[in-house]
């Protein structure tokens, strides 16, 4: 079967690999429909492996070459003898985090915390950039008649995005700073739009800019211009000059996250949700002059998949936007990595099909 196989930095192929050979008791075959580049996958083609295991991962024995792709929606083409819930022909979703259950962090329910997690498309035999997967039943989601399939590959993503404005712990009507336009940027935007905050988008690539004012959640500013006075303007006029109840930073830079806490009002809450692969410096007098929160988050709680798939199904969340191309396989380098990879680029999310 076809698959987007990762080698090492700046080397993805797309080749033939065996076929899964069948399924476990508790597990589930599926065909993929659409799956999502991610920023993870991005980072892993310029700088990995990072997170893709060079020797065997303690839980599914994954190691490279590793078949790419862990923000998926599929159909089921076959179950494990002990599966329930879902059958084939299902129309499904996948959570990707492949946990162990077993550690202090699993058995309190913060399974995401998981000391030994893996990940389907990261460190694990399968991905979603294939023919066919193998997943664990409780990775999958049946999709309603209301959620699509393109909209089932972004659960992932929005997931992560809507973890990052939820730790934030705002209300309706809070003001929310977005920093960072990229694809969890954005979704965080349409999310916090959609359970009632008032959004500020602070982004400074002028093409990522364009796309988040089309979304139309709220203001969009480049936080450099005029020495961050268009962006202060823009939160002071929202909020009587006192400043955002919330930033949650989804670009990992420095700059962004420093835009975060000098945008926040005093006994306000910074997220940080965007990956940093560089050190960050901040002034830690300022966080304890304003009694600041700042607060960190990784991945999602893998059990807000069906709470995600409701949501979508009421329209009031439309992750679909975010999607600037959809392409094969097969262009997965020269459609897909390259232009997600330049900074000059216009594509945002882009979701890659393997169907023949």
């Amino acid at each position: 079967m076809r698959a987007a196989v990762f080698h090492g930095a700046g080397d993805v192929r797309v080749e033939d690999v065996p076929e899964p050979d069948g399924v476990g008791p508790r597990q589930v075959l599926v065909r993929p429909t659409w799956c999502g580049i991610c920023g993870t996958d991005l980072h892993e083609f310029l700088q990995g492996p990072i997170v893709i295991p060079s020797e065997p991962h303690a839980l599914t024995g994954a190691r490279l070459p590793q078949v790419l792709g862990h923000e998926l929606s599929a159909t089921v083409v076959e179950v494990g003898g002990e599966v329930a819930g879902v059958r084939p022909g299902d129309r499904v979703s996948i959570m990707p985090l492949i946990v162990c259950g077993r550690c202090p962090y699993c058995l309190a329910g913060l399974n995401h915390l998981c000391t030994d997690m893996a990940c389907t498309g990261l460190s694990s035999p399968s991905g979603g950039m294939a023919e066919l997967a193998v997943v664990e039943d409780y990775q999958v989601a049946v999709l309603p008649d209301s959620v699509s399939d393109v909209q089932g590959a972004l659960i992932e993503p929005s997931a992560v995005a809507a973890y990052g404005v939820d730790r934030a712990q705002v209300h309706p009507g809070d003001v929310v700073l977005i920093t960072g336009a990229g694809p969890i940027g954005a979704l965080a935007a349409l999310y916090a739009a959609a359970g009632g905050m008032r959004v500020v988008i602070a982004e400074p690539n002028p093409n990522r800019a364009a796309f988040a004012r089309a979304l139309d959640v709220g203001p969009v500013v480049d936080p450099a211009a005029d020495e961050g006075a268009l962006l202060r303007d823009a939160i002071s006029e929202l909020t009587g000059g006192l400043g955002a109840d919330a930033a949650v930073e989804c670009a990992g830079n420095a700059a962004a996250l420093n835009t975060g806490i000098g945008a926040v009002r005093s006994r306000g809450t910074v997220v940080q949700t965007g990956l940093h692969t560089k050190p960050a410096e901040i002034v830690p007098m300022e966080i304890s002059l304003r009694d600041l929160t700042i607060v960190g988050t990784w991945c999602y709680p893998i059990q807000d998949w069906p709470r995600m798939v409701r949501l979508l199904g009421t329209g009031r969340f439309p992750v679909e936007r975010v999607v600037t191309s959809r392409i094969d396989v097969s262009a997965v380098v020269d459609e897909g990595f390259q232009p997600l990879t330049d900074p000059r680029g216009s594509q945002l999310k882009v979701l890659v099909s393997t169907a023949v």
